[in-house]
C-alpha cells in the first residue's frame, strides 16, 4: 500500500498521518531527505549523539568545587611568567 502527498505552490507536503506514526513523527519535528542510488528517504532528523557523552566525569570532580575552579583560573590569569 502506497502513501500519497501533494507538493504545495511554496514547496510544503504533508506526511500522511500513518508514516508519521509509524515512524514517530511529532509537530515540531524535523526531517531529513537522503538521496540513496535511485530514490529519495525521509527519516526523522535525530541529533547525532554527543561523541564527547562517554567522558563526562571520567576524571571525577575538580578539588575544591566550583570556587576551586575559580580560584585555579584566577591564578592563572593573575601569573605574570607569560610576559
Amino acid at each position: 500500500m502506497g502513501y500519497f502527498s501533494t507538493i504545495s505552490s511554496k514547496g510544503r507536503l504533508t506526511v500522511p498521518p500513518e508514516i508519521r506514526k509509524r515512524i514517530g513523527l511529532k509537530p515540531g519535528d524535523r526531517v531529513e531527505f537522503v538521496a540513496e542510488e535511485s530514490q529519495i528517504v525521509i527519516r526523522p532528523a535525530r541529533p547525532e549523539a554527543n561523541p564527547f557523552a562517554k567522558f563526562i566525569g571520567i576524571a571525577g570532580p575538580f578539588p575544591g568545587g566550583e570556587e576551586g575552579i575559580k580560584a585555579w583560573i584566577d591564578d592563572m590569569r593573575s601569573d605574570k611568567d607569560y610576559e
